[in-house]
């Protein structure tokens, strides 16, 4: 058993938006700073879902944390604390299966293109939109999620989730995805 002495030691964490000891402003901004020349698009993020059916092949292009996809690490993204921020691609005829988040909400902002989003609740009440260039929609924890590119060419739009690791999401349990193992 510790006595309160020994709690007096203890070193909170950092968070990793904290300036490190010792780094001028210019070498603290430059790791907060990502790049599109230094970004590439990760079509292996999402594979196994390919891997299974190619209509949901897509790529993400991460700058802020390593989203809700499942990659555990990035050393080339900015740290945060409490969001992650990516770029998703979905070709023309693909799209993100249904899933669920059940700890944060997540934002979709279509920069370009024409997407069909598909939400249903687990008791089955359904809504759908149809989103173009510069629509957002945020879409709270519990809720199933689809995106489905209806137009003739990608679609590219910032995702958002609200946490530092996001849980991994889940499929409705009657969706193939739902049996496979990542």
């Amino acid at each position: 058993m510790s006595d309160l002495s020994d709690q007096k030691n203890i070193t909170p964490a950092a968070a990793s938006y904290d300036r490190p000891e010792g780094a001028s402003l210019e070498q603290w901004m430059n790791t907060r700073i990502a790049r599109y020349s230094t970004r590439k698009y990760d079509w292996d993020a999402l594979k196994f879902q390919a891997d299974f059916d190619p209509k949901y092949r897509r790529a993400q292009m991460r700058y802020v944390g390593t989203g809700g996809t499942g990659v555990a690490s990035d050393a080339n993204t900015v740290p945060s604390e409490h969001f992650t921020f990516s770029t998703m691609v979905i070709p023309a005829g693909h799209e993100g299966p249904p899933h669920l988040h059940t700890d944060v909400e997540e934002v979709f902002f279509l920069i370009r293109g024409k997407l069909k989003v598909v939400l249903v609740t687990p008791e089955g009440e359904r809504f759908e939109t149809v989103m173009t260039d510069r629509d957002l929609i945020s879409v709270p924890p519990g809720v199933y999620r689809e995106e489905i590119n209806i137009g003739d060419e990608d679609a590219l739009m910032c995702v958002m989730l609200g946490a530092k690791k996001p849980i991994t999401p889940t499929y409705p349990a009657d969706h193939p995805l739902a049996k496979i193992k990542r």
